[in-house]
């Protein structure tokens, strides 16, 4: 999980662009400006990422954009994608978890008015360090 940056195909159509990503399959989307266009792009790139991690897929590795080829009226575009960023917008649901400590312990921290769950969410956040 992490960063990454792709290059994207950019391709005037209308009023607006299609994007394609050549080093992804199924990677492509579109906006109504430019703009729209590289908001768009954006998200399905870090999605169709986060996707691939999920799915334990290799990650393709991104080509070197001088090395495309482009119609006349393309171009390229550097693409960022941050995957832990995807999920913290967009998988918030809470998920339970069961946990196992010493009574003793959780007599403490019941009697300190301690929430558990925030306090392993706390612990999760610094070990992980996101």
């Amino acid at each position: 999980m992490g960063k990454y940056v792709y290059p994207a195909v950019f391709a005037a159509e209308g009023g607006g662009y299609s994007v394609n990503f050549p080093d992804i399959d199924g990677c492509y989307t579109c906006g109504e400006d430019l703009a729209d266009g590289i908001e768009m792009a954006e998200d399905v790139l870090a999605l169709v990422l986060y996707q691939y991690e999920k799915d334990g897929k290799a990650v393709p590795h991104p080509s070197d954009p001088k090395d495309l080829k482009l119609n006349e009226n393309e171009f390229v575009n550097l693409i960022a994608a941050d995957t832990i960023g995807y999920q913290k917008r967009h998988n918030k649901k809470a998920v339970k978890k069961t946990l196992t400590i010493p009574e003793w312990l959780n007599e403490l921290a019941v009697k300190a008015n301690i929430n558990f769950s925030q306090v392993l969410q706390e612990a999760l956040f610094e070990k992980l360090k996101v």
